[in-house]
């Protein structure tokens, strides 16, 4: 496969064109706050000269129900900084951020959710950054105030299993960064169709660093990502970039081998020694359900992996986009 960041203009640093990328699904609540905090933000940092008169914002409509691309579309008309996506069908955020991405125009671009919880503040210090070098910028929470006992210790939880498991990823980072061009360049060459684009950043390889921000609560509207979504999201992570839960049940199967000797061992101890034991149960109960768990067990977590080779051998695309304006 060609890497196309081999061939890509180095970006401007001094006065570079931004691009802001903006997922949405039923943000209709919330979307016109959205657009004036990055309007006003975008207006501000050309005006200071920070960034091209160019630069611009895209909102990437991900199929929704609701009036969500109508206002980007009103948006679109009264204010050229403001351009938008429409996928022909949902997708999901993953996919959604990914055609923003692959579509976004500039020499630095960033991504951010539609729902006001990161800093967009923020932006201006991954500006900095990239003007001083760096290719990828991470916008990092500094605390999780703003999330209930439960988000917090699961999160921990997931990103403390992730970094046992081998998948380089930044602490606390979702998909709030800053992206240079050659770094947009070299991710365009990722082809998988399992997507968990906060897990390929790091394989980029290009310098970065890391933006610290406090998060807000959503400031309209309900989370788009319920407990269903988190589990499905967290459990592409682990199978997409780790072989361990493989490994662990070669672990699994020698452990249960070894049991198994030491059953029957014990088995054969109550044959012969206790004339009062109901011959044949422990024998036969014990290992069936035990062994009859593990490989239930095993067989979902080859399953799901054999699911993603599914998924992947299609070669379907991973978004269409219906229009543009």
């Amino acid at each position: 496969m060609n890497n196309s960041s081999q061939h890509s203009s180095p970006p401007n640093r001094q006065e570079p064109t931004l691009t802001v990328v903006v997922p949405c699904y039923n943000e209709e609540e919330v979307l016109p706050e959205t657009a004036n905090r990055l309007g006003t933000l975008l207006a501000d940092l050309i005006r200071s000269g920070d960034i091209d008169q160019a630069s611009h914002i895209l909102f990437v409509d991900d199929g929704s129900k609701d009036m969500t691309w109508q206002l980007i579309e009103t948006f679109a008309l009264k204010n050229k900084t403001f351009k938008g996506l429409k996928l022909s069908r949902n997708k999901g955020h993953q996919y959604a951020l990914l055609a923003g991405l692959h579509t976004a125009e500039g020499d630095a671009v960033v991504s951010i959710d539609a729902d006001l919880q990161d800093d967009v503040n923020a932006i201006t210090q991954m500006l900095l950054n990239f003007k001083t070098g760096d290719d990828v910028v991470y916008g990092v929470r500094n605390k999780r105030t703003s999330d209930s006992f439960l988000k917090r210790f699961t999160a921990e939880s997931y990103y403390n299993l992730l970094r046992k498991m081998g998948v380089d990823l930044v602490h606390n980072h979702a998909d709030f960064r800053l992206l240079s061009r050659p770094a947009l360049e070299a991710l365009k060459c990722y082809g998988e169709v399992n997507l968990f684009v906060r897990g390929v950043i790091p394989t980029l390889g290009f310098q970065s660093s890391i933006v610290e921000y406090a998060r807000d609560k959503r400031f309209a509207g309900s989370s788009k990502y319920p407990v269903t979504k988190m589990i499905s999201l967290a459990i592409n992570g682990i199978t997409s970039f780790s072989p361990v839960p493989l490994r662990m049940i070669s672990a699994l199967g020698f452990f249960v081998s070894f049991a198994s000797l030491l059953l029957i061992i014990w088995a054969l101890g109550v044959r012969f020694f206790d004339p009062e034991a109901v011959p044949g149960w422990a024998s036969s109960v014990i290992p069936i359900y035990f062994i009859g768990g593990i490989q239930l067990l095993s067989l979902g977590i080859v399953g799901e992996y054999i699911s993603k080779i599914y998924s992947e051998v299609k070669q379907r695309p991973r978004f269409i986009i219906e229009r543009s304006v």
